[in-house]
């Protein structure tokens, strides 16, 4: 009897299931179905007959759907979505944030894909992402995220323990992305955040009454 699959593809496997592919997009396998009959997204079947799913189709998909800006919903709450996979590292983001008097909610995943899916969901003010993540690295969701025009008023944050050297290997990130090195620069993040909540108060007061 085979091992029932993952919840989320491997990092190394080009396809997912249809179970996975639901999961991921947030909908029934009935609609997966559909939009892989539609073509949205591309499938083959296996000589077992069982559907397998590019999951650059899934993970393109994702990126390009839209969804309801954080800021949208009328606070000065800022939603910070963290792409760290490392748990002393995501422990050090909460406990850290958690102590700056600021409006700020953080979310924090340990995944590419997990982050593209988070982004998807509810697009966050900031984004912040190590390069080294499981999958889909934080190369690809950079890349992948910034090239969707729905997505312009989101910061994205760079904090990764490559050097600008490595990283310009890689292919470098867009000019507007701002990167920090490890450890994590918790006091250039700080006034990046106080930045941020100004920003907004001050948008709000300057926005006319309806």
């Amino acid at each position: 009897m085979s091992s029932p699959a993952p919840e989320h593809p491997q990092a190394d496997e080009p396809y997912c299931s249809t179970t996975q592919a639901a999961k991921l997009l947030g909908v029934s396998l009935g609609t997966v179905q559909q939009m892989v009959e539609d073509g949205v997204l591309e499938a083959w079947k296996t000589s077992g007959g069982h559907r397998r799913i590019l999951r650059e189709s899934v993970l393109a998909h994702i990126s390009r759907r839209g969804a309801l800006p954080h800021s949208a919903k009328g606070d000065n709450t800022l939603l910070v979505l963290i792409a760290e996979d490392e748990p002393l590292q995501q422990e050090l983001y909460r406990r850290t944030l958690g102590k700056w008097q600021l409006p700020v909610h953080i979310e924090i995943v340990g995944s590419g894909i997990d982050g593209l899916v988070a982004v998807g969901r509810q697009v966050p003010d900031i984004l912040i992402v190590d390069l080294i993540l499981p999958g889909v690295d934080g190369f690809q969701m950079v890349r992948t995220l910034h090239a969707n025009t729905a997505l312009t008023q989101m910061d994205i944050i760079v904090v990764s323990a490559l050097e600008p050297e490595d990283i310009r290997a890689r292919g470098g990130l867009p000019e507007d992305v701002t990167y920090y090195r490890k450890p994590i620069p918790f006091h250039e993040l700080r006034g990046y955040f106080q930045a941020k909540v100004t920003e907004r108060l001050k948008s709000r007061r300057a926005a006319p009454a309806f």
